[in-house]
């Protein structure tokens, strides 16, 4: 079982060089790796479920930031070694606002509607810290850079 998630045959043939890399550094070559694919179909899903694994965790070593957005709510994560640093803006119930639509988040930063709660909290990661990022983004969390993180700080020092 993986500990992420299989990699789909697209995102493999995407890959292919790094699965090629993958195999030449297991000893497999090109040949053993078409007599595998054709004699031990259980051992080649061992060697795509084990190469994902190596491509997910390289991936979320180097995550920093993840977002995530539903109509009521964004929260912004800053990703830490050893804890989650969450900054977050959500609306009043019934408020008529969408997080999920980039200009509104655009505006909402410059002229913040009434209503609008920013906050901020942290917590330590109760699992490894990639298992975690990778949770996140499979809710539907996205990989993004610093500037609303920043921007959502500066928002709660005004």
């Amino acid at each position: 079982m993986p500990k992420y998630r299989l990699l789909s045959l697209e995102e493999l043939k995407e890959l292919e060089k790094e699965f090629i890399d993958y195999l030449v550094v297991n000893g497999i070559t090109a040949d053993d790796w078409g007599k595998i694919k054709d004699e031990d179909s259980s051992k080649a899903a061992q060697i795509i479920e084990l190469f994902s694994d190596v491509v997910f965790e390289g991936i979320m070593r180097k995550v920093k930031f993840l977002e995530l957005r539903t109509r009521s709510e964004l929260k912004v994560f800053q990703c830490l070694a050893d804890k989650l640093v969450l900054v977050g803006m959500s609306a009043e119930p019934n408020q008529e606002v969408d997080f999920t639509n980039p200009d509104f988040v655009k505006n909402a930063m410059v002229e913040p509607p009434s209503g609008l709660k920013v906050y901020t909290s942290e917590k330590p990661y109760e699992d490894k810290r990639e298992i975690e990022l990778f949770k996140i983004i499979q809710a539907g969390g996205v990989i993004v850079d610093d500037r609303l993180f920043k921007s959502l700080c500066m928002a709660l020092s005004a």
